[in-house]
């Protein structure tokens, strides 16, 4: 069985017989892990997004939140293009039903990589806050997401509060690394 693909209703980890998809989908852990990934790949590249946005002179909210939600949405989609691509390479034909709402749902944590960084510039657009510290502080939360996520991971894998504190600063920085890099790689 292929990586991406869910084991078959009543296999070890597959859905019950008659059970919908999404409550399959929450107890395949690799489905959960496929999401994950998703959720943090696309935070790492907001967090670069945002981080360009926030050193270049003279960006409007409206501009800002453009090019967020772009970033978001194309993420999205060149994720549906690969996915289905993958598919039709290793199975011989389109990704339909069953398969196609798994592809949906698992690279749906790539649109919600947008949702903080626009109401913080929502917040900038109402005056709340200038754009570029709506910005930077888009980039301190999802830092912190990085942190949590490692920290959780540390915690899950039995290692005590000290690993796991550990685990959440090293991903963090790595995350903040890979961001900066590639906000660099984009000026």
């Amino acid at each position: 069985m292929a990586p991406d693909e869910t084991p078959p209703a009543g296999s070890p980890g597959g859905a019950a017989p008659g059970a919908d998809d999404e409550q399959a989908f929450d107890r395949d852990p690799r489905f959960a892990a496929a999401r994950l990934k998703e959720r943090l790949y696309a935070t790492i590249t907001m967090i670069s997004v945002v981080i360009g946005l926030a050193s270049s002179d003279h960006i409007s909210a409206t501009g800002a939140a453009a090019t967020v939600a772009t970033a978001a949405v194309g993420l999205w989609l060149a994720a549906l293009v690969a996915d289905q691509q993958a598919h039709r390479v290793v199975h011989g034909r389109l990704a339909t039903g069953h398969e196609l709402r798994r592809m949906l749902s698992v690279s749906s944590p790539l649109l919600l990589s947008a949702a903080g960084p626009l109401v913080l510039i929502g917040s900038a657009a109402l005056g709340l806050m200038e754009v570029d510290t709506a910005l930077l502080f888009s980039a301190g939360v999802s830092v912190a997401g990085l942190f949590t996520w490692g920290w959780y991971g540390g915690v899950r894998m039995g290692g005590g509060t000290g690993l796991a504190l550990l685990a959440g600063t090293l991903d963090a920085a790595i995350g903040t690394a890979v961001a900066l890099v590639k906000a660099a790689a984009g000026h």
